[in-house]
């Protein structure tokens, strides 16, 4: 699936011409403004903790753990599990609560179970800011199976309440205030983005910020983080063809929302009427009035973001526009992975040799079978003999599982001790891969990856594969 194999690659699922793309729009949050995940959703973690501590829960003892929960992972409200599905739907690895489910327990819960996001059951973690309220909800689920929190009724109860102590954390702004008071601490800083979207800008593309964030959130954090890069005549709103925050994504790419303008720097709005023009600020307004103010539509823009519904699907399937999806996780995957490239051969090596051992096993038993049944067609084999040779192969198929467990334990861990690696679920494509799969034309790990392609990239998708291509081996 990638045009460049190495960390800093852009990865195609659909063919992507750079050259054709008129218009580029940007979210801001963890697409072209990066945190320290750690330490923002730390914070945000204790704000959670904070408001279910004043409902009474007993939550002073629990800390947070990162490594507990990761993108793409989905919870189960109606049993307090969270679980890894593959591309299908088939759940391959669950906890309840913070303890892994034995296979048993799991497939008890799961054999006639699809993961459907459609369904009111399944919340999808497919953001970054997911961690932290993740996070404290398997905690709680312990806690609640031991009649620890009063008033709560069950897993879905509980799963409401997390929520709703999430909305009243970012409703406060007090995480965002904690923010602005020392950015130093909670950005991490990226010097390539401002160049990136000179480039672009400079080959003739317009260049949009279409933000969720509000305009006094948005000014300082873009000050900080791209006016150090500029040449000294600019800042960051020179970027920008068009500025919108405010935006209500996803109803901005739905719905044919009003639009303010914001006529200072205190953030004073006026309504507007009209098409957009150039060089100014607005909130709200609608994918429909961009298009129609640049005179463009469909194929001709691209938006990018991090968020896989609220920003690539929602403007795919309404809008028509071409997507990019922004995954800071994927470099350290692509990174692991490589590191694991001479394990990984040697695992796959002693698969083949297990696999060719449990064929020969199969035969021998189909053999031994007709003998007993007497319907041998040949019966020039003695049964004992057979017997004994499928006592052999199966001491050697058990001696190759023992050289195969750790390896396999080892892949299953890389990026995550629990649940390993984002885009995989064992060697099959993860829920989330195939949600990127289907509404991401491209994804990468940062905006300033584009530097490494150019504004003009012809970008490719592989040939995909197939279970019957005879020699096609997946990159």
């Amino acid at each position: 699936m990638s045009c460049n194999h190495d960390t800093r690659g852009i990865f195609c699922n659909r063919t992507l011409n750079l050259n054709a793309i008129r218009a580029i729009g940007y979210d801001m949050d963890y697409t072209l403004v990066h945190y320290r995940m750690k330490f923002w959703e730390q914070n945000a973690y204790n704000y959670i903790k904070e408001g279910l501590r004043s409902a009474g829960w007993p939550v002073e003892d629990l800390v947070f753990d990162p490594e507990l929960v990761m993108r793409g992972l989905v919870i189960d409200v109606e049993l307090g599990n969270i679980v890894k599905a593959n591309r299908f739907g088939y759940i391959k690895r669950a906890f309840h609560g913070t303890k892994p489910l034995e296979f048993d327990a799991q497939r008890k819960s799961y054999q006639r179970t699809l993961v459907d996001l459609n369904e009111s059951r399944w919340y999808f973690l497919n953001t970054l800011f997911s961690i932290s309220e993740a996070c404290i909800f398997v905690q709680l689920v312990d806690l609640l199976d031991r009649n620890a929190l009063p008033g709560c009724t069950g897993y879905e109860d509980l799963f409401r309440r997390v929520r709703r102590s999430v909305d009243e954390a970012h409703m406060e702004g007090r995480l965002k205030a904690e923010i602005l008071a020392d950015p130093d601490r909670f950005i991490e800083p990226d010097h390539e983005v401002p160049l990136t979207l000179l480039d672009q800008k400079k080959s003739g593309k317009k260049i949009l910020l279409i933000s969720n964030s509000e305009w006094s959130y948005v000014d300082p954090i873009l000050t900080y983080a791209f006016n150090p890069h500029l040449p000294k005549s600019k800042k960051w709103r020179d970027l920008f063809d068009i500025i919108i925050v405010g935006a209500r994504k996803p109803a901005f790419f739905t719905l044919h929302m009003p639009v303010f303008e914001v006529v200072n720097e205190d953030g004073l709005l006026r309504e507007t009427r009209g098409l957009l023009n150039p060089g100014h600020i607005y909130m709200g307004g609608n994918a429909h009035l961009v298009e129609q103010s640049l005179g463009l539509s469909g194929e001709a823009l691209m938006y990018v973001g991090d968020h896989i519904f609220t920003d690539v699907n929602i403007s795919k399937n309404i809008s028509r526009w071409r997507t990019a999806l922004i995954i800071r996780e994927i470099e350290e995957e692509v990174a692991a992975v490589g590191d694991f490239q001479p394990r990984y051969t040697e695992l796959n090596a002693l698969m083949k040799i297990k696999e060719k051992m449990e064929s020969q096993y199969c035969s021998l038993r189909l053999s031994a079978q007709r003998i007993q049944r007497r319907y041998d067609p040949l019966g020039d084999v003695a049964l004992p003999i057979l017997q004994q040779q499928m006592s052999d192969l199966s001491k050697s198929i058990s001696e190759v599982d023992t050289r195969l467990a750790p390896l396999a334990q080892a892949a299953g861990q890389l990026l995550n001790p629990n649940w390993g690696l984002l885009m995989r679920t064992g060697i099959d494509k993860s829920h989330l891969a195939r949600q990127i799969e289907r509404y991401a034309d491209i994804y990468t790990a940062r905006v300033s990856n584009f530097l490494h392609v150019t504004p003009f990239a012809f970008l490719r998708s592989n040939r995909g594969s197939l279970p019957h291509d005879p020699l096609y081996q997946e990159d």
